[in-house]
C-alpha cells in the first residue's frame, strides 16, 4: 500500500509588488481616445434631439392655446356686438330704467357754426 502525503505550504504575498503593464495602459488610452469623441458626439446628438422634441411639444401646446384664445376672442367679439346693439340698449333702457321713447318735439338739434 502506497501512502501519499501532501504538505501544504502557506504563500505570503505581502512582499510582492505588482508591476504596471505599460502596453495595456497604452491600449486603454487608445480605446479611450477613440471612444471619447464618439461618446461625446452621441451625447450631443441625443441632447439636440431632446431639445427638438421639447420645442415641438412647446409649439404644439402654444398652438392649442392660440386656438382656444382665438375662440374666446371670437366669442367675446360676438358678445360685445350683441351687448352694443341699439335695439338691446333701447329695450334695456325701457325695461330696467323706465325710460320712454322721445317725441319729435322733445328733440333739440344744434347747428355747428364754423368761423
Amino acid at each position: 500500500m502506497k501512502t501519499t502525503y501532501i504538505l501544504r505550504k502557506e504563500v505570503d504575498n505581502a512582499y510582492l509588488v505588482r508591476e504596471r503593464d505599460r502596453r495595456r495602459r497604452r491600449e486603454l488610452l487608445a480605446i479611450l481616445a477613440v471612444a471619447a469623441p464618439v461618446g461625446l458626439c452621441l451625447l450631443v446628438y441625443i441632447w439636440t434631439h431632446l431639445q427638438v422634441l421639447q420645442t415641438g411639444y412647446r409649439i404644439d401646446r402654444l398652438r392649442r392655446q392660440l386656438h382656444v384664445m382665438s375662440q374666446q376672442e371670437r366669442h367675446l367679439g360676438l358678445e360685445a356686438a350683441h351687448l352694443a346693439s341699439p335695439g338691446r340698449i333701447e329695450a334695456a333702457a325701457m325695461a330696467d330704467l323706465g325710460m320712454i321713447p322721445l317725441k319729435p318735439h322733445q328733440v333739440i338739434t344744434l347747428e355747428v357754426v364754423r368761423p
